[in-house]
């Protein structure tokens, strides 16, 4: 009779056990998780845009002969975009890891503590991405309109 009392509490507590993908703490990092896909997403045309824009910067460029300034620029525009392709490509292997890091909570692989620990490390890498960004976003602007600018000027 013991025997049975035991394995039903057993059972019991093993059946309250609440499931960590219904936890308000792993909805959050599920939230958190599609605000930056919708970042990434911003990002990446973002950059596709500037790539478009370099494009447009050489097409420009090739009517002046030899301009060492215009070569320049292109150069300098260059080193923005691969800056930005790192960017893109880190935040990319970011977001693969967070989606890693859900699987492994909802799953009971790691503890809420852990989650909340790495995400929040997660957390922070990514505003410092998106920082990043934005100063790349700056640049990139500063770059196309001295290069406008000239272009007006050798017209």
């Amino acid at each position: 009779m013991k025997q049975v009392l035991i394995f039903a509490m057993i059972l019991s507590v093993i059946s309250c056990k609440q499931n960590p993908s219904d936890t308000a703490e792993h909805k959050e990092l599920v939230a958190a998780h599609t605000a930056m896909e919708v970042s990434h997403e911003a990002m990446t045309a973002e950059h596709n845009s500037m790539k478009d824009d370099h494009q447009e910067m050489i097409a420009a460029h090739k009517e002046i002969e030899n301009d060492s300034t215009h070569l320049s620029i292109e150069k300098q525009h260059s080193a923005i975009l691969a800056r930005h392709q790192v960017l893109i490509d880190s935040h990319k292997a970011l977001l693969e890891k967070h989606e890693e890091l859900e699987s492994k909570h909802a799953s009971g692989n790691v503890t809420l503590e852990e989650m909340k620990k790495e995400h929040a490390t997660m957390d922070a890498e990514h505003i410092k991405m998106e920082k990043e960004h934005e100063n790349l976003k700056v640049e990139h602007a500063k770059i196309a309109a001295e290069d406008k600018k000239m272009l007006l000027e050798d017209a």
